[in-house]
């Protein structure tokens, strides 16, 4: 037979009734709080002290970091400076190699930067190695037909031999006769007179010899005067001239037309001849040409 749900047995909840159900609570929680030791809320310093590791732990911890550190440290600067390390250097804190090292690298290898010396580098052109190729075949055709014509004419000078062709204060030609002029070539200082061996040598004009030499570089046997020629300062120089040849010497004055040497083919010369360079006023002219402007 099914329960049956009595409403009217339903009784309301009076103010007696809670009453007694708190009182019921309380005995039901009494011993249980008997038996527990009632909780004791900790002070601000108990709870500060709780939040640091114990004293020993913390110092056992930055020992053996700072042993760590001396293990790296330590080996590393005996490398670099091969020395003995002092006392007072060896003990490094944690703090400091962190402080010295904040702004290093230390890098594997270092390659050594090699200084480029500019000046030991030239830019050659096209232009300029074609020049130099032109400038080396027409020395080659010059010493080719210098010496055919050494070949083809090796007689000596038989006329003879004046002390003096001409009278003092005038400009004359160096040699009284010659048989051609050599071929001339870049980086040609100077006319080239073809003439018999021991041709006799005059002085231009009036002048004081400046140099005279039996070895001169690349001239052979040479002779330079220095010359005041309407104003102008006028050089004159006679090269690959004869050996023992030379009739003047340093300082000596001269007059134009006078005996100097006689020619031959002593230095870097192929072939008999007069090597004549001029001057004017320090600046280096076609021999030739001022010779038929200025030669009486």
């Amino acid at each position: 037979m099914a329960e049956q749900f009595d409403p009217s047995q339903e009784t309301p909840e009076s103010e007696p009734t809670k009453t007694a159900l708190r009182s019921r609570a309380r005995r039901l929680v009494t011993p249980l709080a008997a038996s527990q030791t009632p909780a004791v809320r900790p002070t601000r310093a108990q709870r500060r002290a709780a939040g640091k590791p114990h004293p020993m732990r913390s110092l056992v911890t930055v020992a053996a970091v700072a042993a760590l550190v001396g293990t790296v440290a330590v080996p590393a600067a005996f490398a670099a400076t091969g020395s003995a390390v002092p006392a007072e250097a060896a003990v490094t804190t944690v703090q400091q190699v962190a402080a010295d090292n904040a702004q290093s690298l230390v890098v594997a290898s270092e390659a050594t930067p090699v200084a480029l010396a500019r000046g030991g580098y030239t830019a050659t052109t096209p232009e300029e190695i074609q020049a130099k190729k032109d400038e080396e075949a027409a020395k080659a055709a010059a010493a080719a037909r210098i010496a055919a014509t050494a070949a083809s004419d090796s007689s000596s000078y038989t006329g003879a031999i004046a002390e003096t062709i001409a009278p003092a204060g005038s400009v004359v030609r160096p040699l009284t006769s010659f048989n051609n002029f050599g071929t001339p070539y870049a980086g040609h200082k100077g006319t080239d007179y073809m003439a018999d061996r021991g041709t006799p040598i005059y002085s231009i004009a009036d002048g004081v010899v400046v140099a005279s030499d039996e070895d001169g570089p690349g001239w052979g046997v040479y002779v330079k005067i220095a010359h005041n020629i309407g104003g102008q300062s006028v050089t004159s120089l006679y090269a690959h001239m004869l050996y023992g040849s030379r009739r003047v010497t340093v300082g000596q004055t001269v007059s134009a037309g006078q005996l100097i040497g006689q020619v031959s083919d002593t230095g870097r010369a192929f072939g008999t001849h007069l090597h004549l360079e001029i001057y004017v006023n320090g600046s280096w002219v076609d021999a030739e040409g001022w010779l038929v402007a200025n030669a009486h």
